[in-house]
């Protein structure tokens, strides 16, 4: 039986090879999203499950309240681990952890010569407790006894195979590593942790080296309640039995035995609270590891909804084009009722032909999917790949996606074919006068469906597009073009080291102005203090955001000063610039009143002059807004060895900043010869806080281009059919006179209707969809009437432009051959 649908289905594919082409293309596009989008989405929505008892484990967070403001922080203070572990009841286990600061990595080479490894990221300071959590599969050692003693060190297999690529796991252990100064021999090799996950640590130095070095042990500050570092991480998992809410009750009541809040510190606070695993990948607030990367998932929401839309374009497509074409196989279903084939038998039949062309679609997705993943591989997740071999959960995902397509595409026109009545459609009457009327209906409905989901794709683009420009021509306040940025190593800089590497920058004619400091003023690292003034009625006190650098800063920057003076060397202990904003605050009209005035408490107990105001400027993207900023000069800070270059403008097509960064390398070896030279534009810093909304754009602007060519594949489809179905109809007009201009019209009219149609649909809710993801923008740009203007105007242009290679055909088709059988 199916054998006979299989050969009925290729005779109707091939009498009619180009509405099958259009429905297998159609069908191909919206699976390929799905499957690539499915990649992404399933890659992201498994991390961290691969762990016993993960529904039990999370991760111990902290929280503050500073004047009114939320501050957050991933790790804890030095001494809750051992508290939670002591002292909180509910607690199964418990896994402290510290991230290291990029260490230097020494093994011993051949002839005695060490091998270094610089800036190795994801190695921590763990014992056996991290083990007992987070299960690794042992190549070598044992989690009982790996990391008991101190300066022992656990290697995960690929990092040792690097670290001593010709020996075997077995020969590995005992070899030392030296961690900047701090030599460990190996005690174990683990293999990777399987599936996705978070935890990319390689290196495990034992917890109990800290008890034999001070300056570890300064950084662990194991008995302080007071600071908190991200770098102390607190696992704990919670007995079958304990609630969240008990936990953090009994750990918040031991802060504050321990850290009583103080009377100067009123309307300030801090609290622990519970973090479960799974969630650790999707916060940006307490965000995963240092070097670990957070998924969005409004962003995964939002690539299933492009994925559901192009899967019902493509099975719009389908439907409008299969009952289209429903009387042209009214005969054969005549026919076949009076053999004998029930409703049944027909409605499985046609099914059957939906499932061979989904089947061909998939197949083609299959193919097309690599292709895509390589397009898109600069903003898709490392590790994401399409593997049916070793993905065996694709499969379920392809099978039910094709039941699924099949039975949507597919459905309404068997049901519809398999109702004709043998009598009336072998007497040429297929269908009643309100049937073809019910199924022209459809037809505009879905059509107007599909110019809907096109249209809101094209104003969603335009829109973001706007934003994403605004951001990056928006005056922040300061300047942006030719400024180059080089951090000195900080584990190898001295001031005097700083000096010299500045005095040669200084001596390259490319060169025009270079401050020493820390952040940019508008960066990724954040630095606040409390600060309070008393202006003689009360005692205003502000969280105060800090950017540190010498008098050229401003300069540099071109941050322009509003009143006073700038600020000088001698400053350091007792002058500084403040902001606008700031100015306002503390209740100032005007930026020269507030010259000369003193901050009570600055960073402690220290007081500071303003000497001068300059003007606003934003700390981080315009999704924030303007905080109450200083800047001023630390003798520490300013020796940090960040320096922010201005360079003189190029001559046109000219390569001088190729030549002066070739330099700097050069000088850079010099004086730091062990250390890599890496430097970056400003420009390319600022462009970087909208990485997100680039690449929401550049799926946009695909989604769109998609959306058009499915909808503009089914239009011209059905442009074919109703110009074969008014043929006779074309050829009366023009034998009474009418003109190509006014046939032409007639064809073209219902789809103006239809897009105009959806045009009123599409404008309230895209206005409403694009209000709500401009509220994340603090600072943004206006929402034009003409961004709807354009967006339907261009989807008529390209609808018209699409449907006239067939309606203008039709229109110049000579009569006598449409009438010669009347």
């Amino acid at each position: 039986m199916f054998k006979n649908y299989f050969k009925i289905a290729l005779r109707s594919f091939w009498r009619h090879k180009f509405f099958t082409f259009v429905n297998v293309i159609g069908l191909s596009i919206g699976i390929s999203s799905a499957l690539v989008i499915y990649l992404i989405v399933h890659f992201d929505f498994t991390f961290n499950q691969n762990f016993d008892d993960s529904s039990r484990i999370y991760r111990v967070v902290s929280n503050y309240t500073f004047s009114g403001e939320e501050a957050h922080n991933r790790g804890v203070s030095g001494a809750v681990p051992e508290a939670v572990r002591n002292n909180v009841s509910g607690v199964e286990l418990t896994a402290p952890f510290f991230e290291l600061s990029q260490p230097n990595v020494l093994v011993p080479g051949k002839g005695g010569v060490s091998v270094k490894f610089k800036l190795q990221d994801n190695v921590i300071l763990a014992d056996g407790r991290y083990f007992s959590m987070f299960k690794y599969n042992w190549l070598a050692g044992s989690a009982k006894t790996a990391l008991n003693a101190p300066n022992q060190t656990v290697l995960t297999a690929d990092q040792a195979t690097k670290y001593f690529p010709k020996l075997s796991y077995s020969e590995m252990i005992g070899r030392v590593v030296t961690y900047d100064t701090i030599s460990a021999a190996i005690t174990g090799i683990v293999e990777p942790l399987k599936g996705n996950n978070d935890f990319a640590f390689h290196d495990f130095l034992s917890y109990s080296t800290a008890k034999n070095n001070k300056a570890l042990s300064d950084e662990l500050r194991s008995d302080d309640w007071g600071g908190t570092t991200s770098s102390s991480i607190l696992f704990v998992k919670l007995a079958p039995s304990a609630s969240v809410s008990n936990f953090e009750k009994q750990l918040n009541l031991i802060l504050k035995k321990n850290n009583p809040p103080k009377p100067e510190n009123k309307g300030n606070s801090r609290n622990f609270t519970l973090q479960p695993l799974r969630d650790l990948h999707f916060n940006n607030i307490y965000y995963t590891f240092s070097s670990g990367r957070v998924a969005d998932k409004p962003t995964l929401y939002g690539l299933l909804a492009i994925a559901a839309f192009l899967l019902l374009l493509g099975c719009i497509n389908f439907v409008n084009l299969t009952t289209a074409q429903a009387t042209q196989r009214a005969k054969e279903i005549g026919v076949r009722k009076t053999m004998g084939s029930s409703r049944a038998q027909l409605v499985i039949q046609f099914l059957c032909e939906t499932f061979f062309i989904t089947i061909i679609a998939v197949v083609i997705s299959v193919v097309l999917a690599p292709v895509i993943l390589k397009l898109f591989k600069d903003f898709i997740p490392v590790g994401i790949k399409l593997d049916l071999l070793h993905q065996p959960n694709l499969f379920i995902f392809l099978f039910l996606l094709t039941i699924v397509v099949s039975l949507l595409s597919g459905f309404y026109p068997a049901a519809l074919l398999s109702g004709y009545k043998p009598v009336l459609v072998l007497k040429n009457q297929a269908s009643s006068n309100s049937s073809k009327t019910r199924n022209a209906w459809l037809r505009k409905s879905l059509t107007v469906t599909q110019f809907v989901i096109a249209q809101f794709f094209i104003m969603a683009t335009v829109l973001v597009s706007k934003q994403i420009n605004y951001a990056l021509n928006k005056d922040m306040g300061f300047k942006k073009d030719a400024i180059l940025i080089i951090n000195s190593p900080w584990k190898n800089r001295t001031r005097s080291k700083n000096q010299v590497f500045k005095n040669k920058l200084l001596a390259l004619p490319q060169v025009s102005l270079i401050s020493l400091g820390k952040d940019a003023p508008s960066s990724s690292g954040t630095n606040s203090t409390e600060s309070s003034y008393n202006d003689g009625k009360k005692e205003i006190k502000v969280e105060l955001y800090e950017r540190m650098g010498d008098p050229n800063y401003i300069n540099v920057y071109g941050i322009k000063l509003l009143a006073g003076r700038n600020i000088q060397y001698s400053d350091s202990t007792s002058g500084l610039l403040i902001n606008n904003t700031y100015a306002k605050i503390l209740g100032f009209k005007s930026p020269n009143d507030a010259v000369g005035k003193y901050i009570d408490k600055f960073n402690g107990d220290k007081k500071m002059q303003i000497v001068g105001v300059v003007n606003d400027f934003h700390l981080e993207s315009i999704r924030s807004t303007i905080k109450p900023t200083c800047i001023h000069i630390n003798n520490g800070y300013y020796n940090s060895g960040t320096f922010h270059i201005a360079l003189k403008p190029q001559t046109a097509g000219g390569n001088e900043w190729k030549k002066a960064i070739a330099s700097m390398e050069k000088a850079w070896k010099e004086i730091y010869p062990e250390d890599d030279f890496e430097y970056h534009f400003f420009d390319e810093n600022i462009a970087k806080f909208y990485d997100a909304e680039q690449h929401t754009s550049t799926l946009l602007t695909w989604a769109t281009g998609l959306s058009i060519f499915i909808s503009c594949l089914g239009l011209l489809g059905l442009a074919i059919y109703n110009t074969n179905q008014r043929t006779k109809e074309i050829g009366v007009r023009k034998v009474l006179g009418a003109t190509v201009t006014q046939i032409v019209t007639m064809l073209s009219t219902e789809l103006v209707m239809l897009i105009g149609l959806a045009f009123i649909l599409v404008t309230p809710l895209a206005w409403y969809a694009m209000n709500k993801w401009m509220e994340s923008f603090a600072d943004r740009t206006t929402i034009s009437w003409w961004i709807f203007v354009v967006s339907g105007g261009g989807m008529l242009l390209t609808a018209l432009i699409t449907s006239s290679f067939q309606t203008i055909r039709a229109a110049l088709a000579n009569p006598t051959k449409s009438l010669r059988s009347e």
